[in-house]
């Protein structure tokens, strides 16, 4: 069997070289089904934000990070990982 790749950069296994997040929603999750909240700093792999829930019944869902729930939300987590650091968040002046 003989493959050809052409075009590729090559890969790292420690890096992503796409999105994860191909379609997002905007539709807001109750609290009470997330479970967990990962979020991943836009980079060369990928030129935005991107949010992923872990929800209560299994799923993982990819959250638009320009929704204004999304926006609150993303300070929360951000705001609680600095208040665990002994740090805070300057005030969202939107």
């Amino acid at each position: 069997m003989l493959m050809l790749m052409t075009g590729m950069p090559p890969i790292s296994r420690d890096y992503n070289t796409h999105c994860r997040c191909l379609q997002v929603e905007s539709r807001i999750i109750p609290p009470d089904n997330l479970r967990s909240i990962k979020l991943f700093p836009e980079g060369p792999h990928c030129p935005d934000i991107e949010v992923i829930a872990g929800l209560a019944n299994g799923e993982k869902v990819c959250l638009n990070p320009r929704s204004s729930w999304v926006k609150k939300l993303i300070h929360f987590v951000l705001e609680k990982q600095l208040h665990q650091q002994g740090a805070a968040l300057p005030k969202n002046r939107e």
